[in-house]
């Protein structure tokens, strides 16, 4: 009998091991197994190389409980170890034998998983005691090593007969209740060693009998030995890949379509990749899975994954993965920047693949597309490089285009005055209809988008084309988005601009959007066509955009989503209806609004004077008496102003006509709703009954 001390650098590593060497404590198990799969995988490697002559047909793991004796066992018939191997391997901690092993067989030792010689003591997390009970395939007697959670050890021989290694926990009392239980092991089997590459064995099948649930001679094998990703794609069905998918997330519709990868050089990667189909803009994030040779590592897979495909489903596999001693946490390294640079340029070479051998099928999946494709291009320039040849852009009569294909489209009728392109696009196209409507009439095309990133990317389009811009199809009238000539001034002095301005102005009955922000509005006269519509709303497409992006990034934008919607009151001074009301207001506040004017023209000819010289007069000497009566000045002609709109406002109360045309133009935005909608269908009512 041989007793010692393990040879670690900390007599405290058995803390450390217990509370901080893994992220989770469950691992022990993938660990252990994984440890017992290396152990049987390098017995076949050893009777490939002819060096041992015995059976290795029918290698398995297998994992057992004992819940009167509180252990858990894990137990393999793989290579097993010499007691000069446990006391190599096993008491000097970080030397790694599948290091050692791979170093001589490199060529046919890809499949051995540990890389660190820690896994073994991650059992120490939920144990006060381990055995280990080995075997080697060697003719040596057996050796039993045990060790109580600290650097003290005992070696001995046992009387095993049979090849192979039994990894014996005798669980702590804060772990024994619940890693005897069946169902525990069984469901941490299923999640880290569901595709192990030897058969892993957990009991016995079962079956009911007699009202019961009893045994039955089949050994419960709990994993898939060649899963779907380590298969040929040629050798697959599209029935293979979806019940793969379905295996892997049982309650999601089916995918819209995969990605097979499969590469050994310059290193060593497979998997699928799922395009999920997205319902109810719900997203969900870590659903890829990653492996190292068959091993489930982790699924926050940040890093190897480029952060726009963390959207997508599916499994990775790589031993060329670099994983810190616990194999839960990625490292960042070059290996790591080669391998998220190859899933990219795979996804973007499959989905150009895809579009141009059925563009057709390709258009049906578009609109489920569109947020992987838009989050690629606007995140990573190298896939926006090959992205931009098959992203697509869907108008408003569900036709689909490339962007070169639109651009081509449009661009001999709606390129302005200056040169620049002008998209139209409808985020509504059923509130904004009438919109579309308009610009179809003029030979116009408008763009379909709501989208999440439909904004970002069409300010990313804006900054690759040359000379282009989007605008939303209600953000102006259709002379203002797209100028063909200089717009025909609107000739008014300053008092009926005022005036007029206050005739619209006091009375839009909306003065809050649905959200319970603040609304601005600004009267904009134009002089349009007499046929074009006589009052129409419009918001600011910069200001809009700005408030949009803030929901979608938050963080330094959210000063624009705290600032008010900015809507401007369009009025058609050329249309018959408003000339009237104008000329109708002119006649009937005239000799009431002209003292007024006068007042207010002959005080701000003072105040002209009084702001020029203050401007020039140096800090301190400009007279404080003059100073005074410049604020008085002011002032004065600000109660003026006051005045003169409410009584413009006293009369525009009762022009029904005026009403009338304001909230049509409320109510084809959307913006007409509760007392204000209700008013308006009265009014209409008494009109229709004149």
């Amino acid at each position: 009998m041989k007793t010692g001390s393990i040879n670690v650098t900390s007599e405290n590593i058995f803390p450390v091991i217990k509370k901080f060497l893994y992220s989770d404590h469950e691992i022990f198990l993938r660990e252990l197994v994984s440890n017992a799969v290396d152990a049987t995988q390098k017995l076949k490697t050893l009777a490939r190389a002819g060096e041992f002559q015995g059976d290795v047909s029918d290698l398995k793991v297998r994992v057992s409980v004992d819940p009167d004796a509180g252990t858990l066992t894990v137990s393999d018939s793989g290579i097993g170890m010499t007691a000069e191997e446990i006391d190599k391997y096993i008491n000097q901690i970080a030397f790694s034998g599948a290091t050692e092993f791979l170093d001589k067989y490199k060529k046919d030792g890809a499949s051995i998983i540990g890389h660190f010689g820690l896994g073994f003591y991650s059992a120490f997390m939920v144990s006060k005691k381990v055995e280990i009970r080995s075997k080697s395939y060697k003719d040596e007697p057996a050796t039993l090593w045990s060790c109580e959670g600290n650097p003290e050890f005992q070696m001995d021989t046992c009387d095993k007969a049979e090849r192979g290694t039994d990894i014996i926990l005798y669980l702590d009392d804060d772990n024994k209740a619940n890693l005897t239980l069946k169902y525990t092991i069984e469901n941490l089997l299923k999640k880290y060693c569901k595709y192990l590459p030897i058969p892993v064995v957990f009991g016995k099948k079962t079956e009911w009998k007699d009202g019961k649930e009893v045994d039955t001679d089949e050994d419960n094998q709990i994993n898939e030995v060649n899963p779907l990703w380590t298969r040929q794609p040629a050798d697959l069905k599209d029935e293979d890949y979806l019940k793969f998918y379905h295996d892997l997330y049982p309650m999601a519709p089916d995918p819209l379509f995969w990605i097979h990868l499969n590469v050994d050089y310059p290193f060593n990667l497979t998997g699928v990749l799922y395009f999920p189909k997205i319902e109810n803009n719900e997203f969900h994030r870590d659903k890829i899975q990653l492996f190292c040779n068959q091993v489930f590592v982790t699924d926050h897979v940040e890093g190897i994954v480029p952060e726009f495909m963390m959207l997508l489903h599916g499994v990775i596999d790589s031993p060329d993965i670099p994983l810190n001693v616990s194999r839960s946490y990625l490292q960042s390294d070059q290996n790591v920047k080669k391998i998220s640079g190859y899933i990219t340029k795979k996804v973007a070479d499959r989905l150009l693949e895809i579009f141009n051998a059925d563009r057709k099928a390709f258009e049906e999946k578009w609109d489920d597309l569109k947020i992987f494709i838009q989050y690629g291009m606007l995140s990573d320039e190298k896939f926006y490089e090959k992205a931009i040849q098959f992203a697509l852009v869907k108008n408003t009569e569900g036709n689909y285009y490339t962007v070169e294909e639109y651009r081509k489209l449009v661009e001999g009728n709606q390129t302005d005055k200056d040169g620049q392109l002008i998209y139209l696009y409808s985020d509504n196209k059923v509130a904004q209809y009438s919109y579309i409507e308009a610009a179809k009439a003029k030979g116009y095309d408008v763009i379909e988008t709501g989208g999440q990133l439909d904004t970002p990317w069409m300010n990313q389009q804006e900054q690759k084309q040359e000379k282009c811009h989007y605008n939303r199809i209600d953000a102006d009238t259709l002379s203002n988005l797209i100028k063909k000539a200089d717009a025909k001034k609107v000739e008014f002095t300053e008092s009926e601009r005022r005036e007029n301005n206050a005739l619209f102005q006091t009375q839009i009955p909306v003065t809050s959007g649905e959200d319970g922000k603040k609304i601005d509005w600004t009267i904009d006269f134009q002089a349009m066509e007499e046929t074009d519509k006589p009052v129409m709303v419009a918001q600011n497409e910069w200001m809009r955009r700005m408030k949009e992006m803030s929901r979608v990034q938050g963080g330094g934008m959210n000063f624009y989503g705290q600032m008010p919607d900015q809507m401007n009151l369009v009025v058609n001074t050329e249309a018959p209806v408003v000339k009237a009301i104008l000329n109708d207001a002119k006649a009937a506040l005239g000799s009431q609004l002209s003292a007024m004017t006068k007042d207010i023209e002959d005080k701000e000819a003072q105040i002209k004077p009084l702001e020029e010289e203050k401007y020039k007069a140096k800090a301190g000497e400009f007279p404080q008496d003059k100073d005074q009566l410049l604020d008085t000045l002011r002032k004065e002609v600000e109660d003026l102003k006051k005045q003169e709109s409410e009584a413009v406002g006293r009369y525009a109360a009762g022009q029904s006509n005026l009403h009338q045309l304001i909230d049509l133009a409320l109510l084809e935005s959307g913006l007409l709703k509760g007392e204000a909608l209700a008013k308006f269908i009265s009014r209409t009512q008494t009109l229709l009954n004149k």
